[in-house]
């Protein structure tokens, strides 16, 4: 074991399962909150090998064996301990650098982080309830923070001046600056943090790391962390996963929602398998801690664009971790509020409906496709193909992307490319009557081009306009034609929509509580904007 430190082994076993590790060599059945199968060790009928993915164990109660994922692969592969190791960095993706043991200097140098931090966190709580933190305390509970909850997330006030500087004026400055509290400068030390509401950071044993500071005076940015340190690594810390790692269990999935004070009012108000990233900076490091723990997550965004691309951003991202136990869904906040308004102003029933009307990974990314791309147009599916493929590549599990794929198929058939000449006789939609011109121009494209006719047969029956007329001849090939029609499809839906939106604006002046419904219309016109003008633009 010597020249690896504990450090690369426990990124081994962050960022491996040990049930993807066992299950390579051993089918695993879930019961429970364990796996089981039979043991590779010695010969059995009846399993009785366990597995444990939060713990990271195996243990067989018929020989005894017993450990963790680089025992496994020892002892599977007959291995040592270098071959292992290196087996399993290839497996995490990660490149295998010269790690030496830590030293007892370096152990007592962490423990004494470990002491200032801790003890920055006590003045900080005691600050809060003093007369400077008096304006940071009347915003929190403003917030709708209970004492009860300012003590249990140990909530507290970095004063304007150098606080922690001046406290630890007999520690060593260099053991000051790699906790991050202070940094030096021009004139000596100062705290890193000053007027800041503060939110420390737990790691995963509950000790604190770091901290998070809110700006009290409105300057940007709104929200500092702590800089990477010895104890603290932003890319590798879930807020609030130490409080909520056994709810995670009992609830069998995690909610990941954007900020701290979301996850804090979630944890306190129905939702205790709640956590979030430092930041929107969502890591692969995030969802393989989360995973093994459970592989149910629902990430709960915000409704608006920076939420829609966060949404984005961990598709792409929790893609490799899918397994067939896996239940990813996504949720959103729409009407321009996020988790913490919502539990305030409509109560936990009202985000409990946003959470249970959360969407599978199949459908967001379905319908992510169709928002993206012109798929009324060859060219414009063909792009999406590429992206949904691009999607499900990122699959590790081959049996689970094959039905991913299956899936997605059998949507692009039936949606995009079949044209079910039933469903003419059911069509609703009340659209503007269609000028001269654009009459004669749509007769002349359904007598030139029977199969653009055959393919937007739909839309054309749900204009009301009689196709029988004498043709005009005009200057138009097929490309030119089906744009065409394609622009003429969205600007009669971009007139439905102008229309709904009036609709909705006189019952809002009617007094009906209808904001979050023009919150989404008026997303929507964007949407259809955009698609016009890049069609126009083509």
């Amino acid at each position: 074991m010597a020249g690896y430190d504990r450090n690369f082994t426990d990124e081994l076993r962050t960022r491996l399962s040990i049930v993807d590790v066992v299950g390579r060599r051993v089918p695993l059945v879930k019961k429970g909150q364990n796996y089981w199968g039979c043991c590779p060790f010695h010969n059995e009928k009846t399993p009785s090998f366990c597995v444990n993915e939060e713990k990271g164990f195996y243990h067989c109660f018929g020989c005894g064996e017993h450990g963790d994922i680089i025992s496994f692969t020892m002892k599977s592969n007959n291995m040592d301990f270098v071959e292992a190791i290196k087996e399993l960095a290839n497996q995490a993706g990660i490149k295998m650098p010269e790690y030496k043991p830590k030293s007892a200097e370096q152990v007592k140098r962490e423990e004494t982080y470990f002491q200032i931090v801790e003890a920055a966190a006590k003045i900080y709580q005691e600050k809060l309830f003093e007369a400077e933190g008096q304006e940071a305390l009347k915003y929190i509970r403003g917030r709708g923070f209970s004492d009860e909850m300012i003590k249990k997330y140990r909530l507290g006030y970095a004063p304007k001046n150098n606080l922690i500087a001046n406290k630890f004026v007999n520690v060593r400055q260099d053991k000051l600056m790699a906790t991050g509290l202070c940094r030096r400068g021009e004139y000596g030390m100062y705290d890193f943090f000053r007027d800041k509401l503060m939110f420390p950071i737990f790691n995963a044993n509950g000790q604190v790391v770091a901290f998070s500071g809110r700006s009290m005076d409105g300057s940007e940015p709104k929200y500092i962390n702590t800089s990477d340190t010895e104890l603290f690594h932003k890319r590798k810390t879930i807020f609030g996963l130490n409080f909520a790692r056994d709810a995670i269990h009992r609830a069998n999935r995690s909610i990941i929602v954007e900020g701290q004070i979301d996850a804090i009012q979630m944890q306190s108000n129905g939702f205790p398998e709640t956590v979030a990233p430092l930041g929107t900076a969502l890591t692969e490091d995030h969802i393989a801690i989360l995973c093994k723990s459970n592989r149910n997550i629902v990430f709960c965004f915000d409704g608006d664009g920076a939420g829609q691309k966060a949404a984005g951003r961990a598709c792409d991202i929790v893609m490799p971790f899918l397994r067939d136990n896996s239940d990813v869904r996504f949720a959103f906040v729409t009407g321009g509020k996020d988790p913490d308004e919502i539990l305030k102003k409509s109560g936990s029933d009202a985000m409990r409906k946003i959470i249970n009307d959360s969407i599978s990974l199949v459908d967001f990314l379905w319908d992510l496709t169709n928002k993206s791309f012109l798929v009324s147009t060859p060219g414009g599916r063909v792009q999406a193909e590429k992206f949904l493929k691009q999607k499900t590549d990122k699959i590790t599990d081959t049996s689970l992307r094959a039905e991913y794929e299956k899936e997605f198929n059998s949507r692009k058939y039936n949606s995009w490319h079949k044209w079910k000449k039933s469903e003419q006789k059911n069509i609703n939609i009340k659209l503007p009557e269609i000028d001269t011109i654009t009459q004669k121009t749509l007769v002349f494209i359904t007598d030139r081009f029977p199969e653009i006719a055959e393919r937007y047969a739909e839309f054309l029956a749900s204009l009301n306009i009689n196709l029988d007329a004498d043709v005009v001849e005009m200057n138009i090939d097929e490309k030119a034609a089906e744009k065409y029609i394609i622009s003429l499809k969205l600007q009669k839906y971009l007139e439905k929509l102008h229309i709904e939106k009036k609709e909705l604006t006189a019952k809002l002046l009617s007094g009906e509580n209808v904001q979050e419904q023009i919150s989404a219309n008026e997303q929507e016109i964007n949407r259809a904007k955009e698609k016009l003008e890049t069609l126009i633009s083509m």
